[in-house]
C-alpha cells in the first residue's frame, strides 16, 4: 500500500513531457509573418534563403519535394516559370504549382548568384555541390526563419511552410477540392485532417455543391 501511495505521489509531482509543447500539426505562419520574414531576408541579403522561402509558400510541396527540385524543373535558362509540375516522392503523382512574381524574382537572384545549371538542384548542399539541401538542413533553416521573426521554433517546421498558402486559400474561397489538387493529396479526406477543417464546416461545403 506505501508503495502504491508513493508511486502516485512520485507521478503527482512529475511533469509532463508535452507540457508547454505544440503537440500534432505544426500551425501554419500567419500573413504579417510571412511578410516579415521576407523583409528580414531581403535586408539581410539572404539571396537562397529567401529564394527557398518564397518557393516554399508558393509551391505547397512537402520538404523532401522542395529540397529534390533541380532547375530544369522550374527554369529555362534565366527565365524561371509561372507555373510548374513535379512528381511527388510519397504519392508518385504529379502535383502543379504556381511561382509568383516575387518568388520568380527572388529564384532568378538565386540563379545568377550561384550560377547553376539546368541540371544542378536548385537547392545545393554547402557541404556537396551536387547533392541538393537535404530536409535535415531544411527543416534547420525552417528553425532559424521562424526564430527571426520572435516565433518559438519548437512550434514549428516544415510543414508549417506547405500549410500557409493552402489555409490562406482555404479560409477565402472555402474551396476544398481547389485546396486538394495544390497540396496534391489523394483524397478529399487527407486535406480535411491536414488543414484541420472542422467537420461541419466540410459537410456544409459538401451540401453546397451540386452534382
Amino acid at each position: 500500500m506505501h508503495d502504491r501511495s508513493d508511486n502516485q505521489q512520485a507521478l503527482a509531482g512529475r511533469q509532463p513531457w508535452n507540457k508547454g509543447r505544440l503537440i500534432g500539426q505544426k500551425p501554419p505562419l500567419k500573413l504579417k509573418d510571412v511578410w516579415a520574414i521576407r523583409l528580414r531576408l531581403q535586408l539581410a541579403g539572404r539571396v537562397r534563403d529567401l529564394a527557398l522561402f518564397n518557393l516554399a509558400i508558393d509551391s505547397k510541396l512537402r520538404g523532401c519535394d522542395l529540397v529534390r527540385l533541380r532547375v530544369a524543373d522550374i527554369a529555362h535558362g534565366e527565365s524561371v516559370m509561372p507555373r510548374a509540375t513535379v512528381i511527388q516522392q510519397k504519392t508518385g503523382r504529379p502535383v502543379r504549382f504556381e511561382l509568383t512574381e516575387p518568388t520568380r524574382e527572388a529564384v532568378r537572384d538565386c540563379l545568377l548568384k550561384a550560377k547553376l545549371g539546368s541540371a544542378d538542384p536548385l537547392f545545393p548542399s554547402r557541404s556537396h555541390r551536387f547533392s541538393h539541401l537535404s530536409t535535415r538542413q531544411y527543416a534547420r533553416i525552417v528553425k532559424s526563419w521562424v526564430m527571426l521573426v520572435g516565433l518559438a521554433p519548437r512550434d514549428y517546421g516544415t510543414h508549417s511552410l506547405r500549410r500557409t498558402k493552402a489555409t490562406l486559400i482555404y479560409r477565402r474561397t472555402k474551396n476544398l477540392r481547389a485546396v486538394q489538387l495544390l497540396l496534391g493529396h489523394t483524397n478529399l479526406q487527407s486535406t480535411v485532417r491536414y488543414l484541420g477543417v472542422e467537420v461541419d464546416d466540410a459537410l456544409e461545403i459538401a451540401e453546397q455543391t451540386e452534382m
